[in-house]
């Protein structure tokens, strides 16, 4: 445990950024699993414009790294792009 009151500063703040960066991520995480659940090509649309704005809100905020991003807008796109309702 720390002792320094900065320290206990620190573990405070690091725990609140894990739990909003988590949130984050698996908000991201819930979105590409709407796009590939849609029903309909318009539903898939509409969920990958919202992913994908999410995606890129997280790489500026430094919470994702900007292959990793464009590798999950990728693999959503071409599902859309490929997109046969079942």
């Amino acid at each position: 445990m720390a002792h320094h009151k900065s320290a206990k500063k620190r573990i405070r703040q690091n725990e609140v950024r894990r739990l909003r960066n988590k949130a984050a991520l698996n908000e991201i995480k819930t979105l590409m699993k709407k796009v590939k659940n849609a029903t309909t090509k318009e539903d898939a649309e509409k969920f990958l414009k919202e992913a994908v704005s999410k995606i890129d809100k997280n790489v500026s905020k430094g919470r994702l790294h900007k292959n990793t991003a464009a590798r999950r807008k990728s693999q959503i796109t071409r599902f859309v792009n490929n997109f046969k309702a079942e």
